[in-house]
């Protein structure tokens, strides 16, 4: 077998497993999600959750994803938003933003990132259509103090 170099200190370089014996393909590794996927997971999956609880809150509401908000908005450098929810104009559907970097930077592990990505959606949705979080969150997730 041939002597594979570590160059600086990187771990090993070239294929891990050897080809399927009985296809003769390279064995296919399974990798884990782009952070940008599994964000997208996430929204998905908390819209699916609050529709399953309470379906007339996303009624006539958009719900989109933007990396970083943009910087001609009400803030400061100090507090960067995690979200923003715009009202229904006559002619436009209402809107709930959720900025992907922000929210990433405050989890500290995947399944943080899930529930911090439920409980903003969550209180958007409280705060542009007034429904109360109870109905929204019936299992009391976005109340809930006790998350990693």
């Amino acid at each position: 077998m041939a002597h594979r170099r570590e160059r600086h200190g990187r771990g090993l370089r070239g294929p891990l497993a050897l080809p399927n014996p009985l296809t003769g393909n390279p064995v296919p590794l399974r990798s884990r999600p782009q952070r940008s996927e599994y964000f997208t997971s996430c929204v998905s999956g908390a819209v699916a959750r609050v529709s399953a609880a309470c379906p007339r809150a996303l009624v006539a509401i958009d719900v989109g994803v933007e990396d970083v908000p943009v910087v001609a908005g009400p803030w400061s450098r100090d507090r960067v938003p995690l979200a923003a929810a715009i009202g229904p104009e006559p002619p436009q559907h209402g809107q709930v933003v959720l900025y992907r970097r922000p929210l990433e930077h405050r989890a500290r592990t995947r399944k943080g990132l899930r529930i911090l990505v439920f409980r903003t959606l969550v209180e958007q949705l409280h705060a542009l259509t007034e429904i109360p979080l109870e109905e929204l969150d019936p299992e009391g997730w976005a109340t809930d103090d006790d998350w990693d």
